[in-house]
């Protein structure tokens, strides 16, 4: 993990559900070993639980300004990216493979990373993760259409 192209004053949030539980842990530790803040929003463990109740805490806190980003981990990343995006000013992404990570961020400005545990191995989802918070929005033509949104 290298430095973040979010605002570093400001944690990153994660949830998931428990499908995406163990990655969820991973994640958290290798951002923190990276310095960042990492902001554990649950499950807390890898019991049947329902995405909703950890999405909706990850994207209100991105939606209120209390997170720099959020990633979140369901099995199929569906669920969480759909609560997510629900909210007013999320853009959450649905991503499983590293170059959908890196145009999430430069075209659609994306705020939070869905991440499909069942479908990537938790290198990519490392990598993934890496990439989208070191990734900037590049604007210009882009910067019109995620005014639309």
């Amino acid at each position: 993990m290298q430095n973040t192209a979010f605002n570093k004053h400001l944690p990153i949030v994660i949830g998931g559900d428990h499908a995406g539980f163990e990655y969820k842990n991973h994640l958290s530790k290798a951002l923190e070993n990276a310095g960042l803040q990492v902001v554990d929003k649950g499950p807390y463990s890898a019991e049947s639980t329902d995405y909703p109740d950890y999405a909706h805490p990850v994207a209100n806190m991105v939606e209120e300004g209390n997170a720099a980003a959020g990633i979140l981990i369901c099995g199929s990343g569906n669920g969480v990216c759909m609560t997510a995006n629900k909210h007013k000013g999320i853009r959450a992404a649905l991503c499983w493979n590293e170059e959908l990570a890196a145009l999430a961020r430069q075209h659609n400005n994306a705020n939070i990373l869905c991440i499909p545990a069942r479908f990537v191995s938790e290198e990519t989802a490392l990598k993934m993760a890496d990439i989208f918070l070191n990734t900037a929005f590049e604007g210009g033509r882009h910067e019109n259409r995620v005014n639309k949104i």
